[in-house]
């Protein structure tokens, strides 16, 4: 499962905006920063597990709550059902500065995005 992936998925189940544009400006100069998934309540940063890369998702997601006015959120994809350094790093950090933390199972996630159309069709008709 790829980042780009996990972030269509876990934000359709938490019913955000994926990819969501948050702009601001620096003397003058209008530019963007891209939020994985922004809901009513969260700004959310969404990593893999095993990337040096997912140290980035909590100053992403604190930027992005403080453009936003939401909450930051930083969400990991367990992808081999072992708690690495950086989960590790990760999550003391983020319990230590208030920021809500959650790890996902990359299989749950890929089942849920599978068994999606049945739940559609048991949907009550309106």
């Amino acid at each position: 499962m790829t980042e780009a992936q996990a972030i269509a998925i876990l934000c359709a189940m938490l019913g955000g905006e994926a990819e969501h544009r948050a702009p601001y400006s620096l003397h003058a100069v209008d530019s963007y920063v891209r939020v994985d998934c922004i809901t009513d309540t969260h700004a959310i940063e969404i990593g893999l597990d095993h990337t040096r890369g997912a140290y980035d998702s909590l100053h992403q997601a604190t930027f992005n709550a403080l453009l936003t006015g939401r909450d930051p959120m930083v969400i990991l994809i367990d992808t081999d059902n072992i708690e690495s350094q950086y989960e590790y790093q990760i999550g003391a950090v983020a319990r230590a500065h208030g920021v809500d933390y959650a790890v996902w199972d990359e299989h749950f996630l890929i089942r849920w995005q599978m068994t999606a159309p049945f739940r559609a069709r048991l949907r009550p008709k309106s």
